[in-house]
């Protein structure tokens, strides 16, 4: 499997808080409530952790992009 990363896309996030409290690992939120990802690789063993907080994203501004 191909390494994967966190990224959300800001202009449609609308800082929910959602994705950091699923993935507390990888994402904090800053002073508004929008997050800050980790920009490293997702470690497999925190792939499911991700995926979730991808799939529970209310304003679907998160995603999980494979690297090269």
């Amino acid at each position: 499997m191909r390494p994967e990363r966190l990224v959300v896309d800001p202009t449609a996030c609308t800082a929910h808080g959602m994705c950091a409290e699923l993935f507390p690992e990888w994402i904090q939120l800053d002073d508004w409530g929008y997050p800050m990802i980790d920009s490293g690789d997702v470690p497999p063993d925190l792939r499911d952790h991700a995926e979730r907080a991808v799939k529970m994203c209310p304003a679907l501004a998160l995603k999980l992009r494979r690297g090269s």
